[in-house]
């Protein structure tokens, strides 16, 4: 019983700190980018999206953090936001503020140096990538390992034990990835 994975999943209730802190920052960051358009902030906040070729060759190291918190359209942000309030506020409860938040900005900045690597090796190194998709995936996947017969709705139709879900949306991006002109950084979603 000490051990979680061996523990049934039992959802609590309410949002946690960090779960919300992050929701409210990415959605305050997306409502900016959405209504500065292509003004001079909405030309701004570029220099914030993981463009690998300005991280190598500039130095914009910043931008392996920064992009988590924007996004590209409303549906990117919605399951996003949703997937990070659904699972990650579980792993809050479980770890903890301090030991979730370090591990969102670590799968975060790992699936953002995949990028910048494979993007460099395999593709255009001056595509930005922007999402907080690869956090989201590590969440994903240590939900399942956590919790792995904890059932969920994949499409919200198909109930599914979270570690089928998983290997499910993994060879996915995995396929997807073999497409490197797909317009979905799948790269950043296999490094979270």
């Amino acid at each position: 019983s000490s051990r979680p994975y061996l523990r049934e999943y039992r959802p609590m209730g309410g949002t946690p700190p960090g779960v919300r802190m992050l929701l409210i920052a990415s959605v305050v960051v997306f409502c900016l980018q959405e209504f500065a358009g292509r003004t001079v902030v909405g030309e701004i906040l570029k220099i914030f999206e993981l463009y690998p070729v300005f991280v190598v060759k500039r130095f914009f190291v910043w931008e392996v953090v920064t992009y988590l918190f924007l996004h590209g359209g409303v549906s990117h942000i919605l399951f996003n936001m949703l997937a990070l309030w659904m699972f990650g506020k579980d792993l809050e409860f479980e770890w903890g503020t301090q030991r979730f938040l370090k591990f969102f900005f670590t799968c975060g900045v790992v699936a953002g140096v995949c990028v910048v690597v494979l993007n460099y090796a395999f593709s255009d190194p001056y595509i930005p990538t922007v999402g907080s998709s690869g956090a989201i995936y590590g969440i994903l996947a240590a939900s399942a390992v956590l919790w792995p017969d904890r059932v969920i709705l994949y499409g919200f139709i198909f109930p599914i034990p979270m570690k089928y879900f998983v290997w499910i949306v993994g060879a996915i991006s995995f396929f997807g990835s073999l497409n490197p002109n797909s317009g979905v950084s799948d790269i950043a979603h296999l490094g979270g």
